[in-house]
């Protein structure tokens, strides 16, 4: 990515008050490289046959599956989270077999490693030499050169003129039309790439950054590379996933922001990885 500045925050409207994509506000960032697209499963495949790494999700033995995509034996399904109940612990779910112990990566080497957590992607980036962006640098480049927008692409809708992303379509959680394709992830290299040459930045997974969170950090962030709070409980989330929806999940967009625990693993979330400099 080039050195520059720009507006970073939401400037359309679409912010969900509790995540904090306000006040709107300078930010200067020095050249950098970012992977073009979300790291694959063949990509993490080549990492632990090097390096023997188990991930988070194997050694605790469960991770969050959603309901459709669930591919287990009975006994295998923990119950559905208290206040989303769309997402199912399931025992044996993990990387290599992202809808639990009946599922397997067949036909999906090109589509993003999923069921990692932020731990599993910073040894990942220690292995790569590389590290995972910051929230500044991951909006930067999902932005693409464009100001002030909505999506990578612009303004219009992820269908106008045909589908730009992958998220849900339907009735969620219920009811999915796949209209555009993919019941849940897309290969990375999919739709169109943004001005800066990125695949995916919003839609299909969310992407891991380096920051903790907090939702008034933007009231104090520094205009020049800033990188986050100092400590929080969760890290940062960008980019929204294959089960975002306008009734429910707008976070599809460059501004978005979500966090989870630093340990915690799903089957729509994943990373790409900036240079170090």
């Amino acid at each position: 990515m080039p050195a520059g500045v720009f507006v970073m925050g939401d400037s359309s409207g679409d912010r969900h008050p509790i995540d904090g994509e306000v006040p709107l506000h300078e930010v200067a960032l020095d050249a950098f490289t970012m992977d073009a697209t979300t790291v694959t499963n063949d990509d993490f495949a080549r990492f632990t046959a090097a390096t023997g790494y188990v991930t988070e999700a194997e050694r605790f033995g469960v991770s969050a599956v959603f309901h459709v995509a669930v591919s287990a034996p009975p006994q295998d399904l923990e119950g559905p989270a208290a206040r989303t109940p769309w997402w199912i612990g399931v025992r044996g779910a993990d990387w290599r077999h992202p809808g639990g112990r009946d599922s397997s990566l067949d036909d999906l080497g090109d589509h993003p490693v999923t069921h990692v957590s932020w731990h599993d992607a910073v040894a990942y980036c220690d292995w790569a030499g590389r590290r995972l962006p910051t929230e500044a640098e991951w909006e930067y480049a999902a932005r693409g050169g464009l100001d002030r927008a909505r999506y990578p692409w612009g303004d219009e809708e992820v269908d106008h003129g045909g589908w730009r992303a992958n998220i849900w379509q339907g009735t969620f959680p219920s009811s999915n039309t796949v209209e555009d394709g993919f019941a849940t992830t897309a290969p990375a290299r999919w739709f169109q790439p943004n001005g800066f040459g990125l695949w995916q930045a919003v839609g299909n997974v969310w992407e891991w950054c380096a920051d903790w969170f907090s939702p008034n950090y933007y009231r104090a962030s520094p205009r020049e590379d800033p990188r986050g709070p100092a400590s929080g409980r969760g890290r940062v989330m960008r980019g929204g996933s294959y089960l975002c929806h306008a009734s429910y999940c707008n976070r599809y967009r460059c501004s978005a922001r979500s966090q989870n625990t630093p340990d915690s693993s799903m089957g729509n979330a994943g990373f790409r990885t900036v240079g170090v400099s």
